[in-house]
């Protein structure tokens, strides 16, 4: 969320927490949000009105960026809606994205000394390869995450998330180095960059790559998780976030091995009314099987095998062929 009113939207509609659209120290990541557009697109890669409207199987393509605030004005903000979110027991987070380190530091030193509770430092923004070069950050490397996350936990002591990138085929290496490093919880992933081209100006739809995220991104986040659980443990405090749309997808997540879920697009698209309806939805799928949250955290990921462990099904594929295609 950017606003303040956006802000106490998601507070008032049940958020248990709302991140505060991100910041840093470069005047270019804030003109990025100047440049940014915004379409959703159904499953012809058509446009669709903008709105509650759209249809659920939406894909949403983006050139996003930072606040539009300086950060004086953006850190006195989160100072004034962290008070209504204590009273709504929801927690604010502030989020700086990386630029340059020092500078991040510097930042999120401000951010506690001005009585935040908790900081989302993101290292996975999509954009880093296409934007201003120093504007955004998007580390691949668990090395540098580690040495990054240790920098910034030698900084502050406020509950520290690192968001890391979708963009990577060791997403749970980068988790196992954040954590390693002093991250009290890894966010998980990132949208991932895509172009869409255009069939009538067969150009590039919004004109380059764009920040790509929908629905169907939920069963790669809900493989990332299951597989950082396994890799972690079942204590591993994971947060899944990109393809989230309502309580069955939380639920879908959490049982991936997530302990909290994030819904981001969807609340842009729709409206804060997501969130209320998220929760009611979640508790009436708990709710109808006698089931709590920390209940089914994990069972999907801890039933999981690989695929030498399936059992033998031979010539199945036959039934999924059309005669004479071959395979």
């Amino acid at each position: 969320m950017i606003e303040a009113e956006g802000v106490r939207a998601a507070i008032a509609a049940g958020a248990g927490a709302v991140v505060v659209k991100s910041a840093n120290e470069s005047a270019a990541a804030r003109d990025q949000l100047q440049r940014a557009e915004y379409i959703a697109l159904d499953a012809a890669w058509n446009p669709v009105p903008w709105g509650p409207d759209a249809p659920p199987e939406v894909t949403l393509a983006t050139r996003s960026g930072l606040t539009p605030q300086d950060f004086d004005h953006w850190l006195e903000q989160n100072v004034a809606l962290d008070r209504l979110a204590r009273q709504q027991d929801c927690l604010l987070v502030a989020s700086l994205v990386l630029a340059d380190i020092d500078a991040a530091l510097g930042l999120a030193r401000r951010i506690e000394q001005a009585g935040l509770r908790a900081l989302e430092f993101n290292i996975g923004t999509p954009y880093a390869s296409q934007a201003v070069k120093g504007a955004v950050s998007t580390e691949l490397s668990p090395e540098r995450v580690g040495t990054l996350v240790a920098a910034m936990r030698g900084a502050v002591s406020l509950p520290l998330w690192v968001k890391l990138t979708g963009q990577s085929e060791r997403v749970p290496e980068l988790a196992e180095a954040a954590l390693g490093a002093g991250a009290d919880a890894v966010v998980m992933a990132g949208r991932l960059l895509g172009m869409v081209p255009d069939l009538d100006s067969m150009a590039p739809v919004l004109g380059t790559s764009l920040g790509i995220g929908g629905y169907w991104n939920l069963p790669l986040t809900c493989h990332w998780l299951a597989l950082s659980r396994a890799r972690l443990g079942a204590e591993a405090p994971l947060i899944g976030i990109n393809g989230a749309r309502d309580g069955h997808d939380v639920a879908r997540m959490l049982l991936a091995g997530a302990h909290a879920v994030g819904i981001a697009s969807p609340v842009m698209l729709r409206g804060p009314q997501v969130l209320s309806e998220a929760l009611h939805q979640l508790d009436d799928y708990l709710g109808s099987r006698g089931l709590t949250v920390a209940g089914i955290i994990g069972r999907a990921a801890d039933s999981r095998r690989s695929f030498a462990e399936m059992p033998l099904r031979p010539d199945n594929w036959r039934n999924y062929v059309t005669p004479g295609s071959g395979s």
